[in-house]
């Protein structure tokens, strides 16, 4: 999911002294790409190569920048996505994320870097309770409100094979479409981009 520009720039982790881990950079698919539409396979084995996939998407996402990524933004049909929304408590890996509880609406600028650039008003529930694994096997039971349900909300978004465009309303969605169509041919609709400037960079 989008950074928004509320919220302080995020930079990496610090490694610690005397650690050093190569940097993976993945190229992030954007829209029209077939990936994106595809629902996620849910992960049946915990292994290393998981670890280090989780490891390069958060390289991947703050190299953004972003506050989320889903595996599938990445290329990769598998259910899990990393996030870190600059709260004191990331980054973190969720696997097989399943959404339940979702209470009250909450209406903010979101975007998504799949569609680089780009934001609009979105209603999101504003809380919702996550449950699924860590890297380690650890189950996880979150409650989330605020950004966090939303970042949780945009993310298993992807592993169903949805894109925020799916979720505007009618005129917004046929702005969004007017915009990316002038960015295929090579010129920008200013106004339609102006009406969804960047949350920050995406996720």
């Amino acid at each position: 999911m989008a950074r928004r520009a509320s919220l302080e720039p995020r930079s990496r982790p610090p490694i610690a002294a005397g650690t050093v881990r190569p940097v993976a950079l993945f190229d992030i698919r954007a829209f029209g790409d077939p990936v994106l539409r595809q629902r996620a396979a849910e992960i049946t084995a915990l292994d290393a190569s998981l670890a280090q996939l989780a490891a390069d998407m958060l390289d991947t996402m703050y190299d953004a920048p972003g506050v989320g990524l889903a595996a599938p933004q990445v290329g990769v049909q598998r259910r899990m996505f990393v996030y870190d929304i600059n709260d004191g408590n990331g980054p973190n890996t969720v696997i097989n994320p399943v959404l339940m509880g979702h209470e009250g609406e909450q209406t903010s600028e979101e975007g998504c870097l799949s569609v680089p650039g780009l934001s609009w008003p979105l209603t999101r529930y504003e809380k919702v309770h996550l449950t699924g694994v860590d890297l380690d096997g650890n189950e996880l039971s979150i409650d989330a409100e605020g950004l966090l349900a939303r970042c949780f909300q945009h993310e298993v978004d992807h592993l169903d094979g949805m894109l925020l465009l799916e979720r505007l309303d009618k005129r917004d969605r046929k702005g969004a479409m007017k915009a990316l169509r002038g960015r295929t041919l090579g010129f920008s609709d200013l106004a339609g981009e102006s009406r969804a400037r960047s949350v920050g960079h995406g996720s």
